[in-house]
């Protein structure tokens, strides 16, 4: 079932299609020592579908872009000329990581009341514009579970986000209760000028893997070093948009949570995609000629976005 929510201006009218996401704990083999992982042990469940609900973001479209692009297919091979979105003006969001630590014998119906409540936030409150979240699919040294990415207009928007009242009230009753540990990373970040990428809704972004990687860069490399390994991997992605549909990387700026210096998140169209992008040679060297020596603790995990009604095994 897919839920709709419309933002309206005096110069916009658009009504933007709410999908449902769900999470995969299948196994991924990953090829980097860092990404090499199994599947965490939770039982299945099905993602309920929310109420529809309506939701009015305060968003200035202004000269978006609008038009739909051709989507290319994933192939195992190699790098495509043709963009998924064709270079463009671009326009600032804020992207928020929540990343939890369930309790050990969560039940599926604990799961799916927590991860139902978190999802549907995004219509109780302002400024939200995207979320993705699902159970982490890959063994991390940190013991991290579950994972939540939220897309917002502003920091300011993120700002009144840990402060809003309904929010405390989920994490308090639907989040907390079944969680001991919880980490959030929050930076700025561009993205095409156009309302798909801006929104991520659409075919594109309704399944495939979203990918988040938290980085912590040595003091001594901040400044240069970091940036010219951001955009070595930038430079990278841009170049496999067979593969990946939207990325996007940041210095984290909450005050509250500095144990990451970084973050980066991708989403890639498929299992197979993401599998053929950390396999290749070309991010491996990129990794280990940019990143290995001055990231000082790397956490890099990622789940599955499923399209709606598919059970989650």
């Amino acid at each position: 079932m897919i839920n709709s929510f419309f933002y309206n201006d005096n110069k916009h009218t658009v009504t933007l299609a709410r999908v449902a996401t769900s999470s995969s704990s299948k196994l991924r083999t990953m090829p980097l020592e860092a990404l090499t992982s199994t599947a965490p042990s939770f039982p299945s469940f099905r993602r309920q579908n929310p109420t529809t609900l309506s939701c009015h973001v305060s968003f200035d479209v202004s000269g978006l872009n609008t038009r739909r692009n051709r989507t290319t297919k994933v192939t195992a091979g190699s790098k495509v000329e043709s963009s998924s979105f064709p270079l463009e003006k671009k326009r600032k969001v804020v992207e928020h990581v929540c990343l939890l630590k369930a309790k050990k014998f969560l039940s599926d119906e604990d799961e799916k009341d927590m991860l139902d409540y978190l999802y549907t936030s995004q219509y109780q409150m302002r400024g939200i514009v995207a979320v993705s979240l699902g159970r982490i699919s890959n063994d991390n040294v940190e013991n991290y579970t579950h994972a939540v990415f939220m897309r917002f207009q502003t920091k300011e928007d993120v700002t009144r986000f840990y402060e809003n009242p309904f929010y405390l009230k989920v994490l308090k009753e639907h989040v907390m209760p079944y969680c001991h540990d919880l980490v959030n990373v929050d930076y700025e970040s561009e993205v095409e000028d156009d309302m798909i990428p801006i929104f991520r809704k659409g075919e594109e972004f309704n399944y495939g893997v979203e990918f988040v990687h938290l980085l912590a860069f040595d003091d001594s490399a901040l400044g240069a070093p970091v940036e010219d390994a951001l955009a070595s991997l930038e430079k990278l992605k841009k170049e496999f948009p067979s593969l990946i549909v939207q990325s996007t990387q940041g210095s984290n700026f909450n005050l509250s949570s500095k144990e990451y210096t970084h973050a980066v998140v991708t989403r890639f169209r498929s299992s197979e995609a993401f599998e053929i992008f950390v396999g290749s040679t070309e991010y491996r060297d990129v990794w280990r000629s940019k990143f290995e020596l001055i990231t000082r603790k790397t956490l890099p995990i990622h789940f599955s976005v499923d399209p709606v009604g598919k059970e989650v095994m």
